[in-house]
């Protein structure tokens, strides 16, 4: 299933979303969140993004703090998937691991480095 990529750019404060194809999202199975990417193998050349986290198509949320890319049922305190009450709650959670693979529905991004083109442009031409 084909990645939907969420790119937030952190001066403009908008996120853009963009439908991956098959190739490209076989290029990024096997990233860790936290890892940064060329925007080249995702059509946005001179753009640089880091994995910011994302979801399956369950909707279980990815933790930069689990290892592997399978679902696990850990003990959280703090979001992603879990928004304490109050101070000091902790609940057993299902998540998903920080490894992408071909379960995940929707990765988000930042963008770390701009390239020459704006990024609207780009997402609308491959569009």
């Amino acid at each position: 299933m084909p990645f939907k990529l969420v790119i937030s750019d952190p001066e403009t404060g908008k996120a853009i979303q963009n439908e991956l194809d098959e190739a490209k999202t076989n290029a990024m199975v096997g990233k860790h969140v936290g890892e940064i990417v060329e925007g080249d193998m995702l059509g946005l050349p001179g753009y640089k993004l880091k994995i910011t986290g994302g979801s399956d198509s369950a909707g279980f949320p990815i933790r930069p703090d689990v290892h592997g890319s399978g679902k696990k049922r850990v003990l959280i305190r703090s979001p992603p998937g879990f928004r304490p009450d109050r101070k000091g709650m902790a609940k057993r959670k299902t998540v998903r691991g920080r490894e992408l693979n071909s379960d995940i529905s929707q990765v988000n991004m930042r963008v770390e480095e701009k390239g020459g083109t704006p990024l609207e442009e780009l997402v609308m031409k491959a569009a």
